[in-house]
């Protein structure tokens, strides 16, 4: 009866052991590489040590990324789509899984729990479309082969307005901004969904309330040094080398 107990008890530590590994090695998968930065950029890993990246340093799986305040950052992911983030944001990539030749393995979802990016779609995104997620806390991001710009305005006391009036307000409602450079977008939530075409503005200001249409630019505002438009040279695609990171831990 002992000897059963051992038995039973090792193989429960067993298999604790080997999903713990499983779920390290998911997360430390490479998903990108920083190619531009105008400030500080800091990560913060799925075990909770937080780093300074440079040009070059790469981002994996599970890692949050934040801006400063005057920090825009472009990340090109190894399918060659791009994010750049612009300041003050936060930014998870909960999963990233592309291979070229395994295209039944392509996963793209990311959160954006506040500020703002532009995200350009790569080979991910153009081959299954219907893989990438983008969500955020007012309504989740489906992309159709797009370039995009999205901000996230954070909550503010209860009897603000709710929609924007004024095309060069600074004072956003809070919410969830998109703005359509090329392409189509769906965005979703519980209350309902909308599609977005090339030119057009959105907003929805939480998960009770659609999206809908803006007319106008409700006051959005992109924009990274000129450097950041420079092309920037094709990913490895398989992860490659390990970039250097700076070596600077905050416990």
């Amino acid at each position: 009866m002992m000897s059963l107990k051992k038995c039973i008890a090792t193989k429960a530590l067993l298999w604790l052991a080997l999903t713990c590994l499983g779920a390290h090695a998911w997360a430390g998968q490479v998903a990108g590489t920083v190619m531009q930065l105008s400030g500080p950029l800091m990560v913060k890993k799925a075990d909770g040590k937080v780093k300074l990246l440079a040009i070059k340093s790469e981002v994996e799986q599970g890692d949050t990324l934040l801006t400063e305040k005057e920090t825009y950052a472009l990340i090109k992911l190894i399918d060659n789509s791009e994010i750049t983030l612009k300041p003050s944001t936060s930014f998870v990539i909960e999963q990233f899984a592309y291979t070229a030749e395994q295209p039944d393995g392509d996963h793209a979802v990311f959160s954006l729990l506040k500020g703002g990016l532009r995200s350009v779609t790569g080979l991910l995104g153009k081959r299954n479309k219907e893989r990438f997620e983008m969500k955020t806390p007012a309504a989740t991001i489906g992309i159709r082969g797009t370039t995009f710009i999205a901000s996230v305005v954070p909550p503010a006391p209860p009897g603000g307005p709710s929609v924007p009036a004024a095309p060069a307000s600074t004072m956003l409602p809070p919410g969830l901004y998109v703005q359509v450079l090329d392409g189509l977008i769906h965005v979703a939530n519980p209350a309902g969904s909308q599609n977005f075409a090339a030119g057009q503005f959105g907003f929805t200001p939480n998960f009770r309330q659609p999206p809908m249409v803006v007319p106008l630019n409700p006051g959005l505002q992109f924009a990274p040094p000129p450097a950041f438009s420079v092309p920037t040279p094709p990913s490895g695609g398989g992860g490659g080398n390990k970039a250097a990171n700076v070596d600077c831990v905050v416990r």
